[in-house]
Order: structure tokens, then sequence, then C-alpha cells
């Protein structure tokens, strides 16, 4: 893939408001002497100045969800109050214990291109934790970015007293080419050894070189050369977060509407899901991304509500699970890790609806151990009552007991098959039931290397 310049993380945010001032009742004139507010008119727009008395530690507190603050000086600690906060381009000038307070149970603060001046050597920049922090500066703070195991913190591009802070002194990564499996089944040389008695597989037909055009560790990732900001596991919720450029060491959980994950690499070891989805998302777009498994993942990403262009998805035990809303394209789903007891399918739904498969390459068979694994799709409906919608096509598919299995009892309609290649890696056959009720498959799918139709009845 081409070359590109290092990309920060970036969190889009609506247009900006300003802080407004309510005057219900008069004020005593002692608040007014002691809150002077200073309006500037420069560039096009209006500056805030917020100033608090001497010796007085009232915080201004913002209790409005989704508020932006932008472009504004304030001389008073800071406390958020509300969700999906955002302090935008702010200098912030404070004492007291700290600068800026996010309330417990306060999720989805954003501070981004702000700077804090702390005003005594006993206030802390920004606490307690559950906030992402863009291109922030702080100065004089005793602890400038707290965070606990409990409410961890992002910060990316950020800086102390002017120097690098925390992951971001270290260098940053470059992305290079994923390398390529030791084996990958029909596209690469044959492994060293016999398959164990159990492989009953088909004989593969041999070294063969797969078009450049489908995925590989060229076109599938972060593109080589970008340069990536160290990150922790990330929880986004605001709706339209973009996050990019990040080498994400853990997970990711979102949870809001809009959200894209681009240019970045995930390396997740929990035993669930590198990406997980809930009933909250809408439209998620992950692309050009690397996710490695560390072995554990029980699936790349699950479940619904996604879209998925040019990942790389490897060692992992399951590759995507395919809820309802799913569209993944142009990507690759190889080296699986096998665990005990595992049942390995590069792709598996198991019950949903509305699913496009298109231009995949799904290497399932692992020719450095002569596993064909499971599935490179396995379908059923044994946790919804359908399987419905489903569209798979333009894929390459290599490996499984069946490369296609789909259960008996599944409850089918408007299931296509077309215009597929496959490899002959499998232990059993290329497709199981591929005539049940609600299944259409054409004769368009064929083998890579005679381009001959798989089922001739």
């Amino acid at each position: 893939m081409t070359n590109t310049a290092a990309m920060p993380a970036r969190v889009t945010q609506p247009r900006p408001e300003r802080l407004r001032r309510h005057r219900a009742k008069r004020p005593p004139l002692l608040v007014v002497i002691g809150l002077c507010v200073a309006v500037v008119a420069a560039a096009g727009y209006t500056a805030w100045t917020f100033f608090a008395p001497e010796g007085n530690g009232s915080p201004l507190v913002i209790t409005e969800p989704g508020r932006l603050v932008a472009d504004q000086t304030v001389e008073r600690p800071i406390e958020v109050a509300a969700d999906n906060v955002t302090i935008r381009a702010v200098v912030l000038n404070a004492g007291g214990s700290a600068a800026l307070r996010i309330r417990p149970g306060v999720q989805g603060t954003v501070i981004e291109d702000t700077e804090i001046r702390c005003t005594t050597r006993e206030t802390d920049g920004i606490v307690p934790g559950g906030y992402t922090a863009l291109r922030v500066s702080t100065y004089g703070c005793r602890e400038p970015y707290a965070q606990t195991a409990e409410a961890p913190a992002v910060i990316v591009e950020s800086r102390h007293d002017g120097q690098p802070y925390g992951a971001q002194a270290m260098p940053p990564v470059v992305a290079a080419p994923t390398p390529g499996p030791s084996g990958v089944g029909a596209f690469g040389p044959a492994p060293s050894g016999s398959p164990s008695p159990s492989a009953s597989r088909s004989p593969g037909s041999g070294p063969v070189t797969l078009p450049s055009s489908w995925p590989n560790e060229r076109n599938t990732g972060v593109p080589a050369g970008t340069r990536l900001t160290n990150s922790g596991s990330l929880e986004l919720k605001k709706d339209g977060q973009v996050v990019s450029g990040l080498n994400i060491n853990g997970c990711v959980d979102v949870r809001a509407k809009n959200v894209t994950i681009r240019k970045s690499k995930i390396n997740c070891t929990r035993s669930t899901y590198s990406i997980r989805t809930y009933d909250t998302t809408v439209n998620l777009v992950v692309e050009d991304v690397e996710i490695n498994g560390g072995g554990q993942n029980s699936a790349a990403v699950c479940c619904g509500n996604y879209t998925l262009r040019r990942v790389n998805i490897h060692n992992v035990i399951d590759g995507p699970r395919l809820g309802s809303r799913v569209t993944i394209v142009d990507s690759w789903i190889h080296d699986l890790a096998r665990a005990s007891g595992s049942h390995n399918d590069a792709l598996q739904t198991t019950g949903a609806s509305n699913i496009v498969i298109r231009h995949n390459r799904l290497d399932t068979y692992k020719a450095s151990t002569g596993d064909p694994f499971n599935a490179c799709l396995m379908v059923g409906s044994t946790t919804g009552p359908q399987v419905s919608n489903l569209t798979f096509e333009d894929n390459y598919c290599n490996g499984g007991n069946y490369s296609i299995n789909i259960r008996d009892d599944t409850n089918a309609s408007n299931i296509v098959f077309r215009r597929n290649v496959f490899g002959r890696d499998f232990r059993y056959g290329v497709v199981a039931r591929h005539n049940l009720p609600g299944v259409t498959w054409e004769a368009s799918n064929v083998y890579f290397d005679n381009k001959q139709p798989v089922v001739t009845d």
C-alpha cells in the first residue's frame, strides 16, 4: 500500500459552541466583582477569559452532555460533570488540587490542542482518569496526566514541561508489511513432514501464485511507512470518533455511532474479542488495520453493525463473528491459532441478516502444521431464528474440514454463493449442504487451479 506520513489519533467533533452565561437574577455585587469576564474579538471569533478571585478555588463546572468548550482562556479549575465533553484549544491556568478534574462515572471526555498551566507545585494536571488527551501540553504540574486501572487514559502526542510524555517519549512504531505465513496452503511451499493420520484431507495441487490483486501483506493492514503512536486499550463512546495512526497494545470496545478506526495495529490478548461492538454500536468502520489476537482471541471482531476494509487478521482462534449488518471486503484472514478443543473458522455466523462478504482471502489451511482447521465460513442459525440475506462473492478460500460448512439444521433465506475460487487443502470437501433450502450455489464457484465448478450436480 502507498506510504503515508504520520497520522496522530484524531477525534472528530461537532461545531464549537461558546459557554453561555445565564442571567435569571441579578447576582450580588461581590460576585460580579469576583468573576470578571473579558471578551476579546480576534481573528473573526470571540475569545473568553474567565477569572476567579484570589484564593477562591471555585471551579468552572461543565454539566451539559456533549458540550464543546473551545478557544478560551480559563483562570480557575475545570470540573467535567457530564458525558462526552470536549475541551479544545483552551488555555487553562489553575491551582488547587487539580487543574482539570473528571468527576467519577463521567465518560467520553476529550481534551485536545490544549495548554494546562498549574500555578502551584501541589496542583495536578488532569485527574483522575477516563479521558483522552490529544496534543495536550502541561506545565508545572505535580502529576500531569493521572489515570488508574479502573479509569485508564489515552494520551496521544502530548507533553509535560516541554518534553514528550509517557509512551510518546518512545520512538514511534513504523509499520512494515506483515510477513506472510510460513505456508499458506495453495500459495506456499508444502509443509515438511506429513499431516496427522486424522487429517485425511484432499491432496493439494501444489504451489501456485495468487495474483497480487488478491488481499495480501502489501495491500491489507497498516500502510507501510505509517508512523504509529503507542496506545493502550480504547473504549470509544463518542459518536463520530475517528481513531487513526495508533499502535494499540490492548483491545477496543465500541459503544457509539459512526466510529472509524483506521491505519492502526491492534495487539489484543484477551480471551474474548479484539474489537467488540455493543447494542449501541451503529456503522463502525475499520479500515487499513491489522489485528493480532495473540493466540488468545475467541474471535477477532464481534458481533454486528460493522464494516471491515483491507483488514489483516491473524493469530486469532476465530476470525470475525458475523452478526447483522456486517460487510467485510478486501481483507485477509490467515494463520489461525489452534487452542485446546477449538473449532476454528475464518468467518462464522450463528443467526443474523444483511451480511456481505466480498473479495477476501480466507486462508484457513495452515501449511506449517498441516492443519485445515474447520471452515472458511461456518453458517448456522443456532443463536438466532434465521440466517438471511447473506452474500458471499468473489472470495478466495482454502482449507477447512469443509471450506463452506452449512449446518443441516440451518434456517436459511437468500444465502448466495457466487464467483468464489477454492483451493484444495480441505479435509473432506469444498461445501457441505449447498442445496439446503434458502441457499443458492452458483456454477461460478470454481477451483482455483483448473477453474472448473466445484459442484457439478
